[in-house]
């Protein structure tokens, strides 16, 4: 069943409540943040637009981190881009990838939001939805979450006649559903957001290689504590006769001298 997320920026009143639930909920550090609310005024006088960001995860289908990332540390679920921190071995691919500039290194591993999926597979919902206080943010299955949203710019254009949806069709459709008063661009979001070369590089070239080199090096590992075992066991087996082979020489000497004597 795939899920997504409704942000309806029309209804966004940057009172950062999402913030902090979403900082306490996932017990974030200090310096880590999976949302970023902040103001805009983009145009010039008179023609000025005003409005609130609310920077997050878009969780896209055709998601550029995903398919970068060799340990499966990133990975997809329910129409969501999941993060398994513990597989994770900093190599940076997805924050170099994503075309929206959302995973972030902290303590040499990548940390992103996971759509909070211990809370939603228990039956709850995201924490920062949970709180939003102006029903700016909601959480369901993608198809109703859809109709909300379109039902919500179809009232918005009375008021922002370029009200519309964004992330029907971006990177494979989104799992973030936003509801923007006006055009994407004007709203600081790319309206056709390019994946970096350096994914499409990483896919062509660099991935199979960069798999096959793991496996290789697990492989030799593995091969390597093989040999170094038997080496022991075969040396210190030599040792071992050397050393008898030593002692059965004295004792016979030995013998000899108390015979002569």
């Amino acid at each position: 069943m795939r899920q997504a997320f409704l942000l309806d920026l029309t209804q966004c009143i940057g009172c950062t409540g999402c913030v902090v639930a979403c900082n306490t909920g996932n017990e974030l550090g200090e310096d880590t943040n999976y949302i970023a609310i902040g103001d805009h005024e983009r145009g010039t006088f008179p023609e000025v637009v005003a409005g609130i960001d609310n920077h997050r995860c878009y969780h896209c289908t055709e998601a550029a981190c995903v398919n970068v990332c060799p340990t499966g540390a990133l990975f997809q679920e329910d129409g969501l881009t999941r993060m398994n921190a513990d597989a994770c071995i900093g190599c940076q691919y997805c924050v170099q990838a994503c075309p929206y500039d959302v995973p972030k290194m902290v303590n040499g591993v990548s940390t992103k939001c996971d759509g909070c999926r211990d809370v939603t597979r228990a039956g709850g919902s995201p924490w920062c939805v949970q709180t939003c206080p102006s029903d700016a943010l909601r959480y369901g299955r993608r198809e109703e979450i859809a109709a909300e949203a379109h039902r919500r710019a179809s009232v918005m254009r009375a008021k922002y006649p370029n009200a519309q949806v964004y992330g029907e069709s971006q990177t494979g459709g989104l799992g973030m559903m936003v509801v923007i008063p006006e055009d994407p661009d004007t709203m600081g979001i790319p309206a056709d957001p390019a994946i970096p070369t350096v994914t499409e590089a990483w896919q062509d070239f660099a991935q199979p290689i960069g798999v096959g080199a793991i496996a290789l090096t697990v492989a030799g590992a593995g091969v390597a504590a093989v040999i170094a075992r038997r080496h022991q066991l075969h040396g210190g087996h030599e040792h071992g006769t050397a050393e008898t082979a030593e002692a059965v020489a004295a004792s016979a000497a030995a013998d000899q001298d108390e015979e002569r004597s």
